[in-house]
Parts: C-alpha cells; structure tokens; sequence
C-alpha cells in the first residue's frame, strides 16, 4: 500500500483536534485541556448506563428522562471541548462510545423493557435491537466522514433525535396511557424500524442553530419554529416533544422527497 493511499484512508479529524489533547493546561500541567470535556461525556455515557438499570427495573419515567438527561451532557461536552480548546481524538472516540450507550443501547432496552417484551425471544429482542444496531451504524459512518464539528445538516438522523423520540414518546404513555397492549406494541415496532432505517439513511438533518441574533436574522422563519416549540414543550412536556420530534423527523423525510422528484425531473 502506498503512501498517498495510507493517507486517504486514515480518518479526516478536524484541523482543531490534531494538537489540541497535546497541549497541557498552564495552571495544571498534569491534566490534558482534554480532560475537563471527557467529564461530561462521561457523565453521558453513565447516564445513559443507569437509564438501562432503571429500565429494568420497570421504573420508565427516571429511564426516559435520563436519556434527555444524557443528551444534555452531550451536548455541554462538545461547547466545553470548544471554550477549553480541549478537543481531541481520544474525545472523539470516547463520544461516541457514550452515544452508542445512551442513544443506543438505552432506548433499545427502554422499547423492549416497555412493550415488548412480551413479544418474546427472539422477535422482542430483534425489533428492539434495530435501534442499537442502527446508531452503531451511524456513529460509525460519522467518525470515517468526520470533518468538522461545525455542520449544518447531518447524513441520516442524529442519534440523540432518535432516542430522545423514543423516550418522549415512553414519557407521554406513562403520564397518559391512551393506547392497549397491542396498539402499543404496533407503534413501538414502527417506530423501532422507521428510526433505524432514518439512521443509516442519507436523508439530511437540519443541525440546531444556535440561539444568536445572527441566527434569527438569517433564519426568521425557522428560528421562530423553535421558540415556538420551546414553549410548547415547557408547557405539555413530553407530549409536545414527541411532536416536535415527529414533525423534525417528517421535515427531513419530505425534504428527501422533494430534492428526489427535483433529480428526477432533470
């Protein structure tokens, strides 16, 4: 194997990450600037470990908002990892490890602790299992395609949006049971199937902008969605965000459709 062709096939980490865990701390030269956003991932991946016990132990509501718990510190690491300059490959790595924890083994434990379980072995197992093997997937596929951490959009739906709808969705039924057995079961295979094959589908995510004025001059319309939905979900809760989820899902599905047709026209 040639030179050029060793090169193109080791990973394309962003310019900031190649000396960024080099550098040590001024005040602490024993503690890498790494160290202080790996805390918060950490904390991710035992949050969502623990999500998995309270599971099952049948304790629902403490394993749902855990993993909204775990998306938090998925998010702090990474603006930490930014403000620090502590970003680095092992953090990379080390991320998403966490995220396949959380947002992947937890809610594929969570659906299947949930409702079905009493589909037996082997079939409860396979469908719920859907949902880890396709954010293993599409972590796997972000790291190998990893250029910046600065995106726009995402290949596939992220990880945290799709284990977050799933816990949304387990919130509401617990706080207002509206469907039997069987119904239920039915919507947890549909969503278990449909938001695996959305994770290693090439459909395109808007990535959350941050909330500037810069934003809110450039993106009115789509910043004032978000306001919007905020305050929905401060007031019905996990109701509210299982249909902002599904309405975030559906965007994405639509816009697919539309850029499809368009190809196919020309």
């Amino acid at each position: 194997m040639g030179t050029e062709e060793r090169k193109a096939r080791q990973k394309r980490y962003p310019p900031v990450l190649q000396d960024g865990g080099e550098r040590l701390a001024r005040r602490f030269p024993f503690v890498s600037r790494s160290f202080v956003p790996s805390v918060f991932t950490v904390m991710n991946m035992v949050s969502g470990y623990v999500s998995i016990v309270m599971a099952g132990e049948g304790n629902f509501i403490v394993a749902g908002w855990l993993i909204f718990v775990a998306a938090f510190f998925d998010t702090i690491d990474g603006f930490v990892a930014r403000l620090t300059n502590g970003s680095s490959e092992f953090g990379v790595e080390l991320d998403s490890l966490s995220d396949l924890v959380s947002f992947g083994a937890a809610p594929a434990y969570l659906v299947y602790k949930f409702g079905l379980e009493s589909l037996g072995i082997p079939l409860g197992l396979i469908i719920s299992s859907l949902l880890m093997i396709g954010s293993g997937l599409r972590l796997a596929r972000f790291n190998i395609n990893l250029i910046s951490y600065h995106k726009n959009s995402f290949s596939g739906l992220p990880t945290p949006a799709q284990a977050m709808t799933v816990s949304s969705f387990v919130l509401w039924m617990m706080a207002e049971p509206l469907l039997v057995a069987p119904e239920l079961q039915r919507v947890l295979i549909v969503l278990s199937i449909v938001l695996a094959i959305l994770m290693v589908s090439t459909v395109n995510y808007d990535a959350l902008p941050k909330p500037t004025f810069d934003s809110f001059r450039r993106n009115p319309v789509q910043m004032s969605f978000y306001v919007i939905a905020l305050f929905c979900v401060l007031v019905f809760h996990a109701k509210a965000f299982f249909v902002v989820m599904l309405l975030y899902i559906l965007l994405g599905i639509v816009r697919a459709l539309n850029d499809a047709v368009q190809q196919w026209q020309l």
